[in-house]
């Protein structure tokens, strides 16, 4: 079979080059530009890498970037004052904190601090249980599953009737995709480490998302032929052949899986572009909601 390549690095391209447009609009109309800012607590490199691609992404588009690191040992209280801080600024739109925090930081407790309107990642508690509410308009939708809703759209994927398989239940991820494909009429079932016989469960998805953080987890064996297959994992495996001394692969075992799907996506480029993209609109959304309000 013929596998087609859900390519989310050309589509992200294209999204964000609309929002640029849009930005430069808002300014030529005497509006200020989106600004975003972003919080890094610690020093995890891969945590460091992320946040540098956002804060890149967001100035190629002519937003503001504010940037903030604290140390790995920031109170509590530190980064409460900074994002009550942020909060109460006109020039920042969107507030980002980078996940995950040090031990003695309660993650709940920094996300139910974000202004709802600023809330651009989707995890403050009211922004989730809009997305929850059937017939309810959520003010932002979750980057990664809302660029992961984009990409099946514009490949034209069917999600009505199909019966979607979502491994991983993740706060970021695979709860919030699993709302969202919900609200695309899917029938949806929502996978775990606790799941029993998850190769058979696997078998039975029109669309099977990945998203454990666990190289090469999903096998070709798991997957129906002809269902369409998203990567949501990104994992750093040893190779010495490597200039890095790594490589990056995604949950799925891609060789043995693209022959047995009919679409993938690729890693890297696929889902983790769409997720910067889905950033971009959501700071410019706010911008635009909060100069309505």
């Amino acid at each position: 079979m013929d596998v087609r390549l859900l390519d989310g690095k050309a589509l992200a391209e294209r999204i964000r080059a609309e929002i640029a447009e849009k930005v430069n609009a808002r300014i030529v109309a005497g509006q200020p530009a989106p600004g975003l800012a972003s919080i890094l607590v610690g020093d995890d490199a891969a945590s460091s890498v992320y946040v540098r691609n956002k804060r890149k992404a967001c100035e190629e588009a002519g937003m503001n970037s504010f940037g903030y690191e604290l140390p790995a040992s920031a109170r509590e209280d530190d980064l409460l004052s900074l994002i009550e801080e942020l909060n109460s600024r006109a020039d920042v739109h969107g507030i980002l904190v980078q996940l995950p925090l040090p031990p003695q930081i309660n993650a709940a407790q920094i996300q139910s601090a974000v202004n709802v309107w600023k809330d651009v990642d989707c995890l403050h508690p009211e922004n989730v249980g809009l997305l929850a509410h059937k017939g309810k308009q959520p003010r932002f939708m979750p980057c990664t599953p809302a660029g992961i809703m984009q990409l099946l759209k514009e490949s034209k994927v069917q999600l009505a009737g199909a019966h979607s398989v979502v491994v991983g239940r993740s706060n970021i991820v695979g709860m919030p995709l699993a709302l969202l494909l919900l609200k695309a009429d899917a029938t949806v079932t929502v996978a775990h480490s606790r799941t029993q016989d998850l190769p058979d469960l696997c078998r039975q998805a029109d669309v099977l998302v990945a998203a454990i953080g666990k190289p090469h987890f999903v096998r070709g064996d798991w997957v129906k032929p002809g269902a369409v297959v998203i990567d949501v994992g990104v994992n750093r495996v040893d190779d010495a052949g490597a200039k890095s001394g790594y490589r990056l692969v995604g949950d799925v075992a891609y060789h043995e899986v693209s022959k047995v799907a009919s679409a993938i996506t690729p890693v890297p480029g696929g889902v983790g572009p769409m997720t910067i993209a889905m950033l971009l609109k959501n700071t410019l959304q706010a911008a635009e909601l909060q100069i309505r309000r």
